[in-house]
């Protein structure tokens, strides 16, 4: 009885072995899982990016808009300008409009940043975010402090624009992708809501006005020609659309600029509709702080549709009433 016991211990030995040489072989030769910080473009952004004319490694420019909570990808063409990419929604921003002061305020920043791969960041507890350069040479100028705010995934927010895990891996993707072809950094404009005539002149008795009256310039002058200014920092102000003839001191007299000729925009052939990805805005319904509840996610996909609606009706009345 021991022995029949023995051997058959023995070939249930020899078949594990089997099984799990087997196995191995099989785990060799399956595919790789890239870290998230190089997972590739997906088949649909590709598609579109086709679609629209622009190229994976097109330099690449993003804007943000705090009261409307919207993070915009815009990609440059064959003819030099930047064309819309795509909208996405912020899941969450901490603060209210206006500039960051100090560390620790929850504020999230304001004005013209220029992020280089090293402010790439692939290990974020927050799946992944690239931090936008604050304090830039106007924040220091001001003696404003903070660092390491982010645009990141997680949804949360203590001073960052927070998108979902989904739309920052795309976001990451892109802008990865133009760093890697050769884009030495992108810009990145923050706003405190678009900068429109009639939206400023609603705003002229508020504290931040004079601080955003050359946010607007450089929101002006992107909205004309399709290109990103220079932006310089001198007098402890921003000087949008210059080619300084020195390196400006942020606190000191202004030096000598050169403002480069530019002809004007006549776009390329593009699709008409505007692309927005779909996803939650949760500022003023979510506290930034924690992951959203499925009651907050549905109370703003809710608002979001009221809000639909209300432009829907808005654009269908219109003629109406201009008739």
């Amino acid at each position: 009885m021991l022995t029949r016991v023995s051997q058959t211990s023995r070939v249930l030995i020899r078949l594990l072995l089997v099984a799990t040489v087997a196995a191995l072989g099989a785990c060799s030769s399956a595919p790789t899982i890239p870290p998230a910080s190089e997972v590739p473009l997906s088949k649909a952004t590709l598609a579109l990016l086709a679609k629209k004319g622009m190229q994976p490694g097109s330099p690449v420019f993003v804007r943000v808009f705090k009261e409307e909570s919207e993070l915009e990808i815009w990609k440059q063409r064959d003819d030099g300008r930047f064309y819309h990419f795509k909208t996405y929604p912020i899941c969450n921003w901490s603060g209210e409009t206006g500039p960051k002061l100090k560390s620790g305020d929850r504020q999230a920043p304001e004005g013209f940043y220029s992020i280089t791969p090293t402010l790439m960041n692939p290990n974020s507890k927050y799946y992944l975010s690239f931090n936008i350069g604050y304090p830039n040479a106007y924040d220091k100028a001001w003696g404003r402090t903070g660092d390491s705010v982010m645009v990141h995934g997680g949804c949360r927010s203590a001073g960052c624009y927070a998108m979902t895990d989904a739309l920052m891996e795309e976001i990451y993707g892109l802008t990865r992708e133009s760093l890697k072809a050769g884009q030495q950094s992108f810009q990145l404009q923050a706003f405190p809501f678009r900068m429109t005539n009639a939206r400023m002149a609603k705003e002229k008795t508020n504290k931040w006005f004079a601080y955003w009256k050359p946010l607007k310039q450089g929101y002006d002058y992107f909205e004309k020609y399709r290109v990103p200014p220079n932006v310089a920092v001198c007098e402890r102000r921003y000087v949008v659309d210059v080619l300084p003839r020195s390196r400006p001191d942020p606190t000191g007299m202004c030096p000598a600029f050169d403002r480069p000729p530019i002809t004007a925009f006549t776009p390329l052939p593009e699709p008409s509709e505007v692309t927005v990805a779909s996803g939650n805005k949760l500022k003023g319904i979510a506290n930034p702080d924690v992951e959203p509840t499925i009651a907050e996610i549905n109370a703003a996909k809710q608002r979001q549709s009221t809000q639909a609606m209300s432009g829907m009706s808005m654009a269908v009345s219109s003629p109406v009433a201009n008739n």
